[in-house]
């Protein structure tokens, strides 16, 4: 039976067990998960928060990861400005990056979500205002989610990934984990 776990991924941790890349000594997955033999299926950049999936299985770890199966993945955006329909239009149609055309995703302007406080906290300016969406994408490019909302005008100021198919951060504390079962998106 693959093993499967939802870590809630804090801000400034590597998506990774290892750090080789810096002289500084950076968080990483093995400060928070010590269990032999699991890897992250899919990434979330170290400035990025919420939901990282990692399991024991090559195959569970491929269908989550690669963009070919399609599994949608939602995050909730803290974006400067306040994004009009027509931004929201345009990330629905897909956005033009410049590594390509992204998929069309779903896009829409909600409440600020109940999440945890962030540390350290976004940036706050009192000249401009800022605004939450959900954006669902179902491909998983590099800064993919930051790219797009900085291409219709509204940069994102926090990352939170909420969830993949039907996996979800909800209950899981920022540096925790739980095993579920690996039934599959």
């Amino acid at each position: 039976m693959p093993r499967l776990i939802l870590f809630n991924k804090p801000y400034g941790v590597l998506s990774q067990f290892t750090d080789r890349g810096s002289p500084a000594k950076r968080a990483t997955l093995s400060d928070f998960i010590d269990l032999p033999g699991v890897y992250p299926a899919g990434r979330l950049d170290r400035d990025s928060e919420g939901l990282l999936l990692l399991t024991d299985d090559g195959k569970l770890q491929a269908r989550i990861a690669d963009p070919a199966h399609k599994t949608p993945k939602t995050y909730l955006v803290q974006v400067e400005g306040e994004p009009d329909d027509a931004a929201l239009a345009a990330l629905r149609r897909g956005v033009a990056l410049k590594d390509g055309p992204t998929r069309p995703a779903e896009a829409a302007r909600i409440a600020a979500p109940d999440l945890w406080p962030r540390d350290p906290p976004i940036r706050v300016r009192k000249s401009i205002p800022d605004s939450w969406l959900k954006l669902t994408i179902r491909e998983g490019r590099n800064r993919q989610v930051r790219r797009m909302t900085a291409a219709v005008g509204f940069p994102t100021l926090r990352l939170v990934r909420r969830s993949v198919g039907e996996w979800t951060v909800e209950g899981i504390a920022p540096g925790e984990w739980r095993e579920v079962a690996a039934g599959g998106p």
